[in-house]
């Protein structure tokens, strides 16, 4: 099968080398994302609900450059650095996901990325 890139300036870039997502077949693998602003190309400000908010969108905007929405997604993962941030992340992330939501794992990690407090990774099925 053919591995397409999926790229959507309407999230922020990778900022190393891998891509925003791939598609192989009817797959789309999100890498993960975190609440960066695409325009500032920084993590927003304004605790956990806005960031788990920003790094949704910017799911739901490489999901759409592939012809995808929110409900295409089967498969998610959550990282947090603070797992006391669940309840409050789980709030936002339940905003997206309100009829069928995807299986999902969570887990509370040391660190991450640009000093994010949470990411996600997500998988699509069209």
């Amino acid at each position: 099968m053919k591995k397409e890139v999926i790229t959507s300036n309407k999230a922020a870039l990778p900022v190393g080398p891998y891509s925003q997502a791939i598609r192989v077949g009817d797959l789309i693998f999100v890498a993960g994302e975190k609440g960066i602003d695409p325009v500032s190309n920084r993590i927003v400000e304004g605790g956990i609900a806005v960031e788990t908010r920003q790094t949704l969108e910017n799911i739901k905007a490489i999901l759409g450059a592939a012809g995808a929405t929110m409900e295409n997604v089967v498969r998610t993962v959550v990282y947090l650095t603070d797992i006391g941030d669940f309840a409050e992340m789980n709030a936002v992330y339940a905003e997206y996901f309100t009829t069928d939501p995807p299986g999902r794992s969570c887990v509370q990690v040391v660190a991450l990325p640009a000093g994010a407090h949470v990411e996600i990774e997500a998988t699509a099925a069209l």
